[in-house]
């Protein structure tokens, strides 16, 4: 099992870090203003009484300069967990050094060493470098099924 030193379980203290890193990404996928995280939300989602929520760090020189944060999910056909990946972001200064790679291989790792068959994620299909770095890891594009999504006030109509 290869493991990085670099790439280590997101800690409380990093929840600052993690939070820039986050708004940092809604900014490349040209959404800040979507954006609403609060370092109380991420605190609670990951290190509260009910955490739901699991993030790795990438750290340089004790700089956090990448996350992946995820979540369980659960495939009724194969009766098992997998993972989620919600968000996969190491800052552009540092891209290419391996540790977006390093972080997909510490889920990865959760997966094979917990039972859980998947691995999935979601990318915007104009962000055509992270298409072809995932491509390259050996991930394959699921082209048959497209992504729904309720929010704001279609979510609460439904709900009311």
């Amino acid at each position: 099992m290869h493991t990085d030193d670099r790439i280590r379980r997101a800690r409380a203290a990093d929840i600052p870090a993690i939070v820039d890193l986050v708004y940092a990404l809604a900014e490349y996928e040209r959404e800040p203003a979507a954006c609403r995280l609060t370092a109380e939300q991420l605190e609670t989602a990951l290190f509260g009484p009910s955490p739901a929520v699991f993030c790795h760090v990438a750290e340089l020189d004790g700089e956090v300069v990448g996350c992946a944060l995820w979540f369980l999910n659960f495939s009724t056909w194969r009766g098992v967990h997998g993972i989620y990946l919600e968000d996969l972001f190491v800052r552009p200064e540092h891209r290419g050094s391996g540790l977006g790679k390093s972080l997909l291989t510490a889920l990865a790792q959760e997966c094979v060493q917990n039972g859980y068959e998947r691995l999935e994620w979601s990318v915007l299909d104009w962000n055509t470098p992270a298409i072809d770095f995932y491509r390259a890891l050996g991930a394959t594009p699921q082209s048959e099924w497209t992504t729904f999504r309720l929010t704001d006030a279609g979510l609460k109509a439904l709900g009311s």
